[in-house]
């Protein structure tokens, strides 16, 4: 059977759509948007290195969710055409929709229909929330299985989408199998040659560094730790609205010494990262959408074994201790990481989290999603 993913232009998508092809047939299509999008034809084929997967590329129409715009760009009748010409007709196909605004594209679909959703669109800035209410009704009407990557965003598809409950399985972001230890490590993994002069011990930061960090946080206990080293690993160059945050965001950049930000770096290498740090933290600050979804570095954390501080920046990780510690201010951080400084950076929960990781993976959450879709379509029948 052919599984269609549209889209998989984010990376936790590409990550389940590579681990679904090891057992199905996927075709994974991503938008490539352009101020002519709704004049263009023709589709192109790309293949990405990080994770392995062959993409097919559509033209988009930028704007192409708003009137009259969204009536130009045709979602619905030009993407059933490419889908189409992909799709073997002897055969049932499966369309897995990743965004509200392929509710046009989901009701044409003559076949069985999955709600893959893997952020709360409603709470975007800038976005009519009433459109996108509006959109996921009609997504939940038509799909015959509902996979939210959380339960908080479960409760808003059941309560303001009409979703009905037995059609929801919660599919959290997960890390790839192949980054899963052997054994839990007894300590740091070594550092990645770019940071390698970097002294120990290390926090480490993975992700974009950009307005769902909680940055006054990060700068205070930055200061209040000397003996320890910061290493931020993510891209920097994505803008924040903030004024105040963006300013703590620019005097830490040119800190230098201790404080060390790596930039962007290939996905498949954030694990090595990951294992050579003393601490994890993951410093989110309470907002929307990133409060409501599912933490992918949280994860990526799990895997490698270490300790990991975490603020309660997502509503997923409330749930979570003690596979981590919650802090709620820059002074529970610095306490917490004092402890571990006098543990030598050990809690005694490697184990824990080495065995947790075996079932969070986007192997694990494909082979749930496979089951649970059998299951709904063998109830249809």
């Amino acid at each position: 059977m052919t599984w269609h993913i549209l889209d998989a232009g984010s990376i936790w998508i590409k990550e389940f759509a590579f681990a679904l092809q090891s057992s199905e047939d996927v075709v994974a299509w991503a938008p490539r948007f352009s101020y002519a999008g709704a004049l263009q034809t023709g589709i192109r084929e790309r293949e990405i290195p990080d994770p392995p997967l062959r993409v097919l590329e559509f033209p988009m129409q930028r704007g192409y969710a708003r009137p009259p715009m969204s009536w130009v760009a045709r979602l619905g009748e030009r993407r059933m055409a490419d889908l189409t010409r992909h799709t073997d007709s002897a055969s049932p196909a499966i369309l897995v929709c990743t965004t509200p605004f392929y509710a046009p594209v989901a009701e044409k679909w003559p076949g069985t229909v999955i709600y893959y959703l893997t952020d709360l669109t409603a709470k975007y800035d800038g976005i009519d929330s009433d459109q996108v209410r509006t959109l996921d009704r009609r997504m939940c009407r038509v799909a015959k299985l509902v996979c939210p990557n959380s339960q908080r965003i479960a409760d808003y598809l059941v309560r303001e989408a009409g979703c009905a409950a037995e059609k929801i399985l919660v599919a959290p972001n997960a890390v790839r199998a192949q980054n899963l230890l052997s054994r839990p490590l007894d300590g740091p993994a070594p550092l990645p040659a770019d940071v390698a002069d970097l002294p120990r011990p290390i926090a480490g930061v993975i992700g974009n560094m950009a307005a769902n960090l909680d940055w006054p946080l990060l700068e205070e206990a930055v200061k209040a730790t000397p003996w320890l080293s910061w290493l931020f690993v993510g891209p920097v160059d994505m803008p924040m609205n903030d004024p105040g945050e963006r300013r703590i965001r620019e005097r830490m950049l040119k800190l230098g010494g201790r404080v060390r930000f790596t930039g962007a770096r290939p996905y498949g290498e954030l694990r090595n990262y990951a294992r050579s740090f003393d601490v994890a933290v993951l410093p989110y600050l309470k907002k929307e959408p990133t409060f409501s979804g599912s933490s992918t570095r949280f994860y990526e954390h799990l895997a490698a074994t270490r300790p990991i501080l975490a603020t309660r920046g997502f509503e997923e990780l409330l749930h979570k201790e003690p596979l981590l510690r919650l802090v709620d201010s820059a002074e529970a951080a610095v306490r917490a990481l004092e402890q571990l400084r006098s543990r030598s950076f050990h809690d005694a929960l490697e184990e824990m989290r080495w065995k947790a990781s075996r079932n969070e993976t986007w192997e694990t959450r494909a082979a749930r999603m496979r089951s649970a879709i059998d299951s709904q379509v063998a109830v249809a029948r």
